[in-house]
């Protein structure tokens, strides 16, 4: 009998992390046959005992202990065949392409005078992936990371990878001691569950950073403008004090660009490491840097070999002198600008090339501005893609540069302008420029990525100014994607109730005029305040309809036409305020009195716009101005000339601080006597302008202006000489409004970190001012009304409830003192009050806060928080304000 020769490896099973589950395969043996290993390099004695027979055919190759894999599939694995000629090294190289394909568990190839028998036991099949003790990083944001996955083949290199994996997205979160210890649960049918342990720890803070070397500037000097920051208590809410590679290296660059801008243009970083604390828990940061010389600009000039470029012309162009200290930053805005004015004229493709020439011994850096030949551009054909909805028209038209035109780089970015106001597209959208079939051709490429242009909402909410709110409303904004807006809305609180649809064509018949129109209704329910209590005054409802056209002048400045026909009706509440189905000025006031009844308006306007903001939506840079102007009288019942004047600035101060300055201010002029009473304003109350908020900050609803405030808590102790309590909450306010007001407001809006612009939060501060005022001073009932001539006492005013005849009170019968408050039978008594009017002055309010607009899950939210620094007497403050479930 032939002895049999076995050549097995046995590999070792389930390396997870450094934890070695080891089994162990026994050599298969043929009764008597030799045990042969395979060899170890560098092992004499093992090579001795290993050497192999003389080279022989394989006769069969058979395959035992697989399951899942077919013995063919096992065979090409080991890439052994039928009748090929083999030796040890043979066999060798079969182990080692079965170990490559981390299928098996175990396998080895027993030899039996060229009749092979390769034994496999395969690796588990994975049931599950589980992942425990993540807290800070849920299980969506960590799957996706996996190449584990049910069903697969177990290996241990997968796994491995895997746990790097998940490490990795910890060290992003800053959380450099997260630990990952996977586990292997063995089921049956040769299955595994893998069990992620996760120790996920504190994140990694940066405790300190040192800086070595610096001279010129104080290590706070250097911090300041890093991104990273120290952890301490100032910083506590800061996502800076985390540990990021990527922000250590963009701090090297805010490093380097602070010292060339002040001038030093040999600085360099000679290191920056960042170590971890023996506690994983903090690091500690160390530059080193090389300041070098500072250097002043040495002569500058431009060297142009374009035509229309004269170095002359451009040398005025140049914000730096010689003598100067050196500026990187302003050297490139310098070769922006340049490249701009060469755009402005038709070279798309000019290159500017600033030549360095350095005086190392006079510490000097001269610069000569090479504008490079370049042929004039012109427009070889706009392409649009990515825009699946809206219509290729919509796009195009919003261009100022057609196919033939020369290329001018300010009617480009004027063009990419108008295509982010839309407001259909991704955000700060950019058109490109790329070379055309000549040279002097370029191509201008727009790639658009649609966002949703439609809105549906129903919310509940809650405002100081209206209470409950339910407000539902759909609109379109990119109807059909021809650009039209087609809008309804329900609007529904305890003040105001409206519902409106409206329309909205940019573009008639592909010509630049647009058309707009809406029909609408409106309730709204004025109030005035009695002992902090709110109490509806007046209920104005407004049925009417709005059509406009509007046409350009130039690029930046439009007309537009409108005309609206509104029929108003005006009422009190019958029960509290009419007295013998009349209004009774006694009650309600000569100036409420004076507004009830119906009307109609028919108005005729204008306004005139210059827009040149480069987002109308969110500006960020430019300036408008608004005048509007309509008259009221082409039939109709009330006449007046109402003109107003807006205007507003955009301007980024510096990083993503944007200022933003409003100014506005009106005046009505009445055509003829719209008043239902004798000496009242020839101006109706409810065609006034009124100030508060939401347009003042720091002010109540109408807070600002002219009013009426009622003294209801008259001490009449002594009835010959009572005393007002000009306590607010036992008072009556009815602001009046006037014929004129203005009003300006400075707002900052602040940058906050990705996290908080994902959430939508945008904060701001701001400073509002303004005034209402020019109004006819009403006719006021005043405590003279109660004076009885005869013996100089304040009385209770009684009133026949029939006549409405009027006599003044007595005392209870018997009494010698106390109140005049016994009315005869029949009558109502009128205890005595004082009304006062205040506010009608140009003397200026001033308001200052700060807000946030929070997209919240549930709706818009603002909220404020102003204070009033100039008031005038009578004027309502507020200090806080919010809104919920409404648009701001």
């Amino acid at each position: 009998m032939k002895a049999s020769r076995p050549y097995c490896r046995s590999v070792l099973s389930t390396l997870l992390a450094g934890s070695v589950l080891a089994s162990q395969t026994a050599a298969v043996y043929a009764q008597t046959a030799p045990v042969l290993q395979p060899p170890v390099p560098g092992s004499p004695a093992a090579a001795d005992a290993s050497t192999p027979p003389a080279a022989r055919a394989i006769r069969a190759i058979t395959v035992v202990g697989n399951q899942r894999l077919e013995a063919d599939t096992v065979r090409s694995y080991a890439q052994l065949r039928v009748g090929q000629i083999y030796s040890r090294a043979t066999l060798d190289a079969a182990l080692r392409n079965l170990s490559e394909t981390e299928l098996f568990a175990d396998f080895q190839i027993t030899d039996n005078d060229g009749a092979l028998v390769i034994q496999v036991t395969e690796n588990p099949v994975i049931n599950r992936v589980i992942l425990e003790g993540n807290s800070r990083l849920k299980e969506d944001k960590i799957r996706p990371e996996l190449r584990l996955a049910p069903r697969q083949i177990y290996t241990r290199s997968r796994v491995r990878a895997d746990v790097a994996r998940i490490i990795e997205l910890y060290k992003r979160q800053g959380r450099y001691a997260a630990t990952v210890e996977p586990q292997l649960v063995r089921l049956d049918q040769n299955r595994v569950d893998i069990v992620f342990e996760i120790h996920e720890g504190d994140r990694s803070r940066v405790r300190q950073i040192n800086i070595i070397g610096n001279e010129a500037f104080s290590d706070g000097d250097l911090k300041d403008e890093m991104a990273t920051k120290e952890r301490r208590l100032t910083t506590i809410l800061s996502s800076n004090t985390t540990y990021d590679p990527d922000r250590l290296a963009y701090d090297q660059q805010k490093l380097r660009q602070f010292y060339l801008t002040n001038g030093y243009a040999d600085f360099r970083v000679v290191s920056a490491v960042a170590e971890l604390t023996s506690d994983r828990q903090d690091f500690i940061i160390t530059y080193v840097v090389e300041e070098g010389e500072r250097y002043r600009f040495g002569p500058v000039s431009v060297d142009s070999q374009l035509r229309d470029f004269t170095p002359e012309t451009l040398q005025t162009q140049l914000p730096m002198a010689e003598g100067d200290w050196y500026n990187a930053k302003m050297v490139e805005d310098t070769v922006e600008r340049l490249q701009e004015i060469a755009g402005l004229l038709g070279y798309a493709f000019a290159e500017v090339r600033p030549r360095f020439t350095r005086n190392r011994e006079t510490r000097t850096m001269g610069i000569v501005f090479q504008v490079q030949e370049s042929p004039r551009a012109y427009v070889e054909r706009v392409d649009v893609d990515g825009n699946t909805l809206t219509q290729d028209k919509v796009i195009r038209r919003e261009f100022r540069l057609n196919e033939g035109d020369a290329f001018n780089s300010f009617l480009v970015r004027r063009s990419q302008d108008r295509i982010n106001s839309l407001g259909y597209f991704q955000e700060n959208l950019e058109i490109g420029q790329e070379p055309g079939t000549t040279p002097d051709r370029v191509v201008l490429t727009t790639s658009v990525e649609e966002k949703a242009t439609g809105e549906l909402s129903l919310s509940a909410g809650f405002s100081s100014i209206e209470n409950f709110i339910l407000q539902g409303s759909i609109r379109q904004r990119n109807f059909r994607g021809l650009g039209q807006t087609v809008s309804a809305s329900v609007n529904y609180s305890s003040y105001s109730k409206s519902i409106e649809l409206g329309f909205t064509e940019p573009y008639v018949f592909d010509r630049n005029i647009s058309v707009a129109g809406s029909i609408y209704r409106r309730d709204l329910n004025s109030f005035n305040f009695i002992n902090n209590n709110r109490q509806t005054t007046f209920q104005q409802v407004t049925t009417g309809l709005t059509v406009q056209a509007g046409v350009p002048l130039t690029e930046y400045m439009s007309l537009l036409l409108r005309y609206s026909l509104n029929y108003d009706d005006v009422t009190l509440d019958r029960a509290t305020y009419f007295f013998n189905g009349q209004c009774d000025p006694l009650i309600a006031g000569r100036y409420l009195c004076d507004a009830l009844g119906t009307r109609t308006t028919s108005m005729l306007g204008f306004s005139l716009i210059y827009d040149d903001r480069d987002n109308r939506i969110r500006p960020t840079r430019g300036q408008s101005a608004v005048l509007s102007v309509d008259v009221a009288g082409l039939g109709g019942s009330v006449r007046y000339i109402r003109a107003r004047a807006n205007a507003s600035k955009h301007q980024r101060l510096f990083g993503n601080f944007i200022l933003s300055a409003y100014a506005e201010g009106g005046y009505i002029q009445p055509l003829g006597n719209n008043s239902n009473t004798a000496g009242a304003d020839r101006v109706r109350l409810t065609d006034r302008f009124f100030l508060g908020e939401p347009q003042m900050r720091g002010f109540d609803i109408r807070g600002v202006g002219p009013r009426v405030i009622r003294y209801t808590a008259v001490d009449l102790t002594d009835t010959a000489a009572p005393v007002v309590g000009e306590e607010r909450n036992t008072t009556v306010d009815d602001a009046l409004g006037g014929r004129a007001y203005y009003q300006g407001r400075l707002e900052v809006d602040l940058p906050l970190g990705s996290g908080a612009r994902e959430l939508g939060l945008r904060p701001s501060v701001f400073m509002d001012v303004g005034a209402v005022f020019n109004v006819r001073q009403p006719t006021l009932t005043s405590l003279a009304t109660f004076r009885d001539p005869v013996d100089g006492n304040y009385k209770t005013l009684c009133r026949n409830q029939t006549t409405g005849a009027t006599e003044l009170g007595t005392r209870p019968t018997g009494a010698t003192s106390g109140e005049f408050n016994v009315c005869p039978t029949g009558f109502g008594g009128i205890r005595p009050f004082d009304e006062r009017f205040f506010g009608d002055t140009i003397s200026p309010r001033l308001s200052v806060g700060i807000g946030v607009n929070w997209n919240s899950p549930f709706g818009p939210f603002r909220i404020d928080l102003a204070r009033a620094l100039l008031r005038e007497p009578g004027d309502d403050t507020k200090l806080f304000t919010f809104n919920v479930g409404t648009q701001f």
